[in-house]
């Protein structure tokens, strides 16, 4: 039914997070979400926005409707929602005061980002927050970036050194498959090449995560040439770079395509660990755009993917504390992963594992775990019980 309400999901009933939905083509789209999340004090809201929306009008109206909490938000490539994989919606998350306290710092022009402020910003943030709630323990920092900016990998890595042991996951705004435009939003104004780091600290239980279904093959290539900050591999193993990617494929050059990259990653190795990094498009010359920085001298390993299906709902049933499922997920699932749901024909199967297990969130154009920005994940937070209160078990 168009313009119909979906309203929270029963998962989302107690001391946990709240989410309600709206599709973005209803008038009283933000009327109906205040009216589904507004019943109790709030510490802030939280915008998925379809990039079919009017995304200024709607921040505005949030800012309006919730006067007096912090809303913040961003445009998506696709929403999570109560069906799983969703489109055309609004999706929206609430953070109840009494099992949160929440900041949100802006952080403007990308290009001049000055990591010692933010570390200053958010030293004396930690600090406010735990003297309002010592006995709170949890933190986890949640960042939204432009994902058009290609900043995020600097950013991630100063944010994490702001945030110190603090888990930080986020997610980089997006713009449908158009790639054109993207932004946040904080209070009701709209910013590009800028993002909002918001530090959360409370008495529920949380996990921060990512995984990805990928498995790194026998099968590697060098990148010879390379402009990092615009996120383009001229040349691989010395030969034009998408010409060498579909060779060593097997494919055809000209055949390369969106599905092709989502089906066919390549990860690196940082830390100990393999990384992905997800090809965006090829260029009129032949060169391999990506979702994030490459730089000359890296090995590239072609990954091989486990079943989504499988793999998704392995890791999310494993997402136990203490014995205990999570209440509720909320999370940032890389474009590609949905695109390559739709390519093997499985996104079914993958939107009913998200329902089931109460994912909500975006699409993203890239995914922030701790000091990295990677790609073809699903990166979040997991929401377990409240600490008992003092004299009630």
């Amino acid at each position: 039914m168009r313009g119909a309400f979906a309203p929270p999901s029963a998962g989302a009933a107690g001391p946990l997070v709240r989410h309600a939905e709206a599709f973005c083509n209803d008038a009283d789209a933000i009327a109906k979400l205040h009216q589904a999340l507004a019943s109790e004090p709030l510490s802030l809201v939280a915008l998925f926005v379809s990039a079919g929306a009017d995304f200024a009008a709607t921040m505005a109206e949030a800012a309006r409707r919730f006067a007096g909490i912090r809303t913040i938000g961003c445009t998506t490539a696709g929403e999570l929602g109560r069906e799983g994989y969703v489109d055309g919606r609004i999706v929206a998350v609430g953070f109840p005061a009494a099992n949160f306290l929440s900041e949100s710092v802006l952080i403007e022009d990308l290009d001049t980002l000055d990591a010692q402020a933010l570390i200053a910003d958010m030293i004396r943030t930690r600090a406010r927050l735990t003297a309002l709630e010592p006995d709170w323990t949890r933190e986890f920092g949640f960042l939204l970036v432009d994902g058009l900016s290609l900043m995020e990998d600097p950013l991630a890595a100063a944010c994490a050194d702001a945030l110190g042991p603090v888990p930080l996951f986020g997610g980089s705004a997006g713009d449908g498959i158009s790639f054109e435009q993207a932004a946040v939003a904080m209070d009701g104004r709209i910013y590009r090449n800028a993002a909002v780091l918001t530090y959360f600290r409370t008495d529920c239980g949380i996990q921060v995560f990512s995984h990805d279904h990928l498995t790194p093959s026998t099968r590697r290539m060098v990148v010879t040439e390379a402009d990092p900050k615009k996120r383009i591999v001229r040349k691989i193993n010395a030969e034009p770079a998408a010409r060498e990617y579909a060779r060593i494929l097997g494919k055809d050059p000209e055949q390369l395509d969106t599905f092709t990259f989502a089906a066919h990653p390549v990860v690196v190795r940082f830390g100990g660990r393999h990384h992905v990094r997800s090809i965006q498009r090829v260029s009129k010359e032949s060169e391999l755009v990506f979702f994030s920085a490459i730089e000359e001298g890296l090995v590239l390993t072609l990954a091989d993917p486990e079943p989504m299906d499988t793999h998704l709902r392995r890791e999310l049933e494993a997402l136990t504390l203490n014995g205990q499922p999570p209440q509720s997920i909320l999370a940032c699932d890389c474009i590609l992963r949905r695109l390559e749901a739709q390519e093997k024909q499985v996104t079914h199967q993958i939107s009913s594992i998200l329902s089931e297990h109460a994912v909500i969130g975006f699409s993203t154009y890239g995914e922030q775990i701790g000091g990295m920005h990677v790609n073809q994940t699903l990166t979040g937070v997991a929401f377990y019980a409240p600490d008992p209160r003092p004299g009630h078990g």
